[in-house]
């Protein structure tokens, strides 16, 4: 597959993906999609600036329309393009510097996926009848003067202020890690009236000069635990380097996991939108079903990935969804991922019950996790058929790899799109349970 990923495009800058890459794509994309009214945006990587050029280029050269949104985080980019024909993001999300890539959307932002088209890309490309030199030559050529640049920000703004009313005075620490958020979520949080907010590795920078940009490994949020913590912040948020992820840190310094906060946003959006239907990728903890359910909402387990939780996300009418990477998604975000929204609100809630985050999430630490784990495998669905045949007396799910459902525990075996590798999660309602069946099933799939 490449560069070409299950969900979007990624490779190592220049060895993998480079000018004349993005150039070709360009070149292909408008006559592939039927889209002339195409919208672009970068993030802050080294090599960003020199690869819009080029994909601006390509798409020029097929006689597209271009709007050029400059430096926009991803949900900033979703929030944009959803008023063009099709969309294409430079960012390589939350991967480190050496990295770049694009996010691709269609019409009515429909994630573009590898079987959705990436596909068709990937074989498109491989057909052109033009060498690496003149490529390069394109891709580098003073972009056409029909290219309006437009900035969004102030309408960006605009839309998630309409989501901060009921927020009380509280104090906030942000990380964003040198990433995109550092342009986007003090531009939203310094309007809003009662916060007081501090943000750490501000400027965007993609060197990454103080640590990588993705908040689910923990050795990167040490920076902002320890701030929170010293300034006595009621709230930690951690975008990754696109801002389309993000991950919270309670008043005591404490990770809080994306399935929690599912929970507790989707709490609050059925407050104010009582039985709505809410997504939950099944790798999720129960308690965000029991959750949704107590609250008199529709919950609906949904696999893993950002083009499929979208899609579902349609199909269902669904209000809100959640990811355990942090992806967190709104219906009135056109169902695309918003870290600002997410944050707000989680501060909403906390305003209402004046409750501190660590109380909140108390309670919905019910069950015991083994977190993910990778393993090398070279045969990835024999393994997932061995697991299927040994625990046959489950209640089974091959919505996304294999999930078999037991009344004390649970877990979930799936295959990497691009690496020969098996991913697993456990939930148990005991830590012993848990640590007993995390053990089993590790030595059934090294063995």
């Amino acid at each position: 597959m490449g560069i070409f990923k299950a969900y979007d495009i990624r490779g190592i800058y220049p060895e993998e993906i480079n000018e004349a890459a993005i150039y070709k794509i360009g070149k292909v994309f408008s006559e592939i999609f039927n889209a002339k009214n195409i919208l672009v945006g970068r993030d802050m990587r080294t090599s960003s600036n020199s690869l819009v050029k080029a994909l601006i280029n390509g798409l020029t050269d097929s006689g597209a329309v271009v709007t050029n949104a400059g430096l926009v985080d991803t949900p900033m980019f979703y929030f944009c393009a959803k008023d063009y024909e099709a969309g294409l993001m430079v960012t390589a999300s939350h991967n480190p510097k050496q990295y770049n890539g694009l996010k691709i959307v269609g019409k009515g932002l429909k994630p573009i996926s590898y079987e959705g088209g990436l596909n068709i890309i990937e074989e498109k490309i491989g057909k052109l009848e033009i060498n690496e030199e003149e490529c390069l030559k394109n891709a580098a050529k003073q972009t056409s003067k029909d290219v309006v640049v437009k900035d969004f920000m102030p309408k960006f703004i605009a839309f998630n202020l309409g989501f901060s009313d009921g927020i009380k005075k509280m104090k906030i620490v942000i990380d964003a890690a040198n990433g995109m958020g550092g342009l986007t979520f003090p531009a939203v949080f310094k309007k809003i009236k009662n916060l007081d907010f501090e943000c750490m590795y501000e400027n965007p920078d993609g060197n990454f000069p103080n640590h990588e940009a993705n908040p689910l490994k923990e050795e990167n949020l040490k920076d902002l635990k320890k701030e929170v913590v010293n300034k006595r912040a009621d709230i930690g948020i951690a975008p990754d380097g696109d801002a389309d992820r993000v991950i919270f840190i309670d008043e005591t310094g404490g990770s809080v996991g994306a399935d929690l906060a599912t929970a507790l946003i989707a709490e609050n959006i059925l407050e104010e939108h009582p039985g709505s239907t809410i997504l939950y990728d099944l790798r999720s903890s129960n308690i965000v079903k029991e959750i949704v359910e107590s609250k008199g909402g529709k919950a609906l387990m949904c696999r893993v990935g950002h083009s499929y939780i979208k899609e579902q996300m349609r199909k269902n009418n669904a209000i809100f969804a959640g990811e355990i990477s942090g992806h967190l998604y709104f219906k009135e975000n056109t169902s695309a991922e918003s870290s600002i929204m997410a944050s707000l609100a989680i501060m909403k809630l906390m305003s209402k019950t004046g409750k501190k985050l660590s109380e909140l999430i108390a309670p919905l630490r019910k069950y015991y996790q083994s977190g993910e784990i990778n393993f090398q495998v070279k045969d990835k669905e024999a393994k997932i058929k061995e697991l299927e045949k040994i625990f046959y007396d489950g209640k089974e799910n091959r919505l996304d790899g294999i999930r078999i459902d037991f009344d004390d525990w649970w877990f979930n075996v799936r295959a990497s799109n691009t690496e020969p590798v098996l991913r697993l999660n456990l939930e148990a309602k005991t830590e012993a349970k848990m640590l007993d069946m995390k053990n089993r099933i590790s030595k059934i799939i090294t063995n």
